[in-house]
């Protein structure tokens, strides 16, 4: 019997839902300047405004992994939209900056739990071979949602205002649900869609490998919160994640002040990183499996693509503090942008390959950091840009922060030699 595979219909609808999310969460910062000038904000109020997702995303991604990890994905997924969903149009409402800090901080609240959920369905429908292929799957949907939504959202701003704008956001998730609760089941063995050719081929032919798990003992404790190539890699997201919502939060603002951009222009340039980096983080996520395989080295085929990201990123964002040249500036914004993203999806395969038993949680505890990193990229990034007026010190943290990682990674990330001590301490 050949196997079925139905396995990639599960990360297509994690595809979709991504491309959702990142719209959705971005989405406020083409409307600053608007907001910015109706309710007389001040850019630290702004930054605050924008860091307010870091701070709910915080409080509920690690509580998210360990209930991805005790229940599953499904209905974390299912509420969290829904939750999502509300709180974009609650900001479409939005009479002053209480209701649209407190609508962000709803926002990151809801979001939180999806990315741990999203490590423990990847672990659970996915082999080992092709967990960082099926991650880059799910995970383009993050630059394409970016590069589709800029030039649209910014759009919508501009013809609807964007109140209208925030009201017609919030459905985009409530029409995924359905589909998601139709297909979507936590385990392959539940789903009258998998065969039995592809059961054994997720599971290796280990019932036990799709069995429902407690949550994570004192041992694994200990092992999420000391082993090296754990750490260097929380360290590493938060790296990635204050580039990301720095991106995110304050990119078109750059763009729009430094270069005298329009509204829809500033979209569509704000959208050409985005479209390139969707296609370097597929490669990287196919380039880390192939070397997987070829090699059996996850020192090589996690280790090193992840530093060499992160060096790039190091280089192609220094010039933007001194240059003056929009061609230059977005060429380096887009190799900054995709060497960042290129190396998403292997985080996610690394914690499925070093502690597969507890991936959710793993996530939750890697998510926090990205958490900590949207609250500090926006409120510091406003708070230097109202000191100085200028974006000059936002680069040359974000280059630092990439060497930092950097270093991390060569010296402490070694997965073959965790991999190995683990499976002997549970053998």
């Amino acid at each position: 019997m050949n196997p079925s595979r139905f396995r990639w219909s599960i990360i297509l609808l994690l595809f979709c839902i991504n491309i959702v999310n990142y719209i959705d969460r971005s989405a406020i910062s083409f409307a600053v300047h608007l907001i910015q000038e109706q309710f007389a904000l001040s850019a630290s109020q702004i930054g605050l405004i924008l860091g307010a997702f870091g701070i709910g995303y915080a409080l509920t991604t690690f509580v998210g992994g360990f209930l991805a990890d005790r229940f599953g994905g499904r209905l974390i997924f299912a509420v969290a939209v829904v939750v999502w969903s509300l709180s974009i149009g609650w900001a479409g409402a939005a009479t002053g900056f209480v209701m649209l800090y407190c609508a962000r901080l709803a926002l990151g609240l809801a979001e939180g739990p999806t990315f741990p959920a999203h490590a423990r369905i990847v672990e659970r429908w996915l082999p080992p071979h092709e967990r960082a292929t099926a991650v880059a799957v799910a995970l383009i949907a993050i630059p394409i949602a970016l590069a589709v939504g800029a030039p649209l959202v910014s759009t919508l701003v501009d013809a609807a205002g964007w109140r209208v704008m925030f009201f017609i956001l919030a459905g985009l998730g409530l029409i995924w649900l359905p589909f998601w609760l139709v297909f979507a089941r936590d385990f392959p063995r539940q789903s009258r869609f998998v065969n039995e050719a592809e059961r054994d081929l997720i599971n290796g032919g280990d019932d036990e490998a799709s069995q429902v798990r407690a949550g994570p003992s004192r041992a694994d404790w200990r092992v999420l919160l000391t082993t090296p190539s754990l750490l260097s890699g929380y360290w590493s997201y938060f790296v990635f994640g204050y580039l990301l919502f720095f991106m995110m939060t304050w990119l078109p603002e750059f763009l729009r002040t430094t270069y005298h951009l329009d509204l829809t222009q500033t979209g569509w340039v704000a959208a050409l990183p985005w479209a390139v980096s969707a296609i370097v983080l597929y490669a990287v996520g196919r380039l880390s499996d192939t070397l997987l395989r070829r090699t059996g080295s996850h020192r090589i085929a996690r280790s090193v693509p992840m530093a060499v990201s992160h060096l790039i990123v190091a280089v192609a964002i220094l010039p933007l503090a001194y240059v003056d040249n929009i061609t230059v500036t977005v060429a380096c914004l887009t190799v900054a942008i995709s060497a960042a993203l290129g190396a998403n999806p292997i985080f996610y395969a690394v914690i499925t390959d070093v502690v597969p038993k507890s991936a959710g949680t793993c996530m939750g505890i890697m998510n926090s950091g990205l958490a900590l990193a949207g609250f500090l990229a926006p409120v510091v990034t406003g708070l230097a840009l109202q000191a100085t007026g200028t974006f000059f010190s936002a680069f040359w943290l974000i280059a630092l922060l990439a060497l930092s990682s950097v270093a991390g990674l060569l010296i402490w990330h070694r997965p073959d030699r965790d991999i190995a001590r683990l499976e002997l301490r549970s053998g």
